[in-house]
């Protein structure tokens, strides 16, 4: 299944909502959701007025809205349900917890990326090290107590010296540990729901699966 490669603000303003998906630009007062607050298309700016959405249309959206956010395909964002649902607990907290357990999200989360698509590119380019080894696989599930780095000579490029510099970030979740001067992160606990900085309804995403 191909990867989604046009606009990315496009998305944003489908879901109504900010995704962060082009870095900085997100922050600023360019971004597409704070300039045109409607939906794209010829018929975005009606849609707003029609009748009340249906409790489908509502748990569609917010699978939407998740799975871009974090950059998915279909088939990926579904495998990832598929296996938390085996796991005891919540499921719509256990699918979030997994999904930020992503190493392309550690990377982005740790700031060494703009955007978790950038993120993605370290991950896959061979720039990121686990516990002193290279990972490329971005799905890869990072554990407590991991060292997330990024490889030597990989804090001269561009792109990773803009994200190191961006102070606008702020600090990680409360759950990462980073040190910027030296590009290198530790996991000191797996996340909990209450830790993860995403504004989502996951029980409606469980009960659209469970159709």
């Amino acid at each position: 299944m191909s990867r989604y490669t046009g606009p990315s603000c496009r998305l944003c303003r489908r879901e109504g909502t900010k995704l962060f998906l082009k870095g900085t630009r997100c922050l600023t007062e360019k971004c597409a959701v704070e300039r045109r607050a409607y939906a794209p298309g010829q018929h975005g700016q009606s849609t707003q007025r029609r009748r009340k959405a249906s409790e489908y249309s509502k748990q569609l959206r917010e699978k939407q809205k998740v799975k871009r956010m974090y950059g998915l395909t279909e088939r990926q964002f579904r495998n990832a349900f598929d296996v938390v649902r085996q796991e005891p607990g919540v499921t719509g907290h256990n699918l979030l917890i997994a999904l930020e357990r992503r190493l392309d999200n550690i990377v982005y989360r740790m700031g060494f990326g703009a955007s978790r698509k950038a993120a993605r590119q370290l991950v896959r380019h061979r720039h990121i090290l686990v516990n002193g080894r290279i990972v490329d696989i971005p799905s890869y599930q990072v554990e407590a107590h991991d060292e997330v780095r990024l490889a030597a000579g990989s804090r001269d490029l561009v792109s990773v010296r803009a994200a190191l510099e961006q102070a606008s970030r702020g600090a990680p979740v409360a759950w990462l540990a980073v040190d910027a001067d030296q590009a290198v992160g530790k996991v000191t606990e797996l996340p909990t729901r209450d830790a993860i900085p995403v504004a989502a309804q996951e029980q409606l995403i469980v009960e659209l699966y469970s159709k």
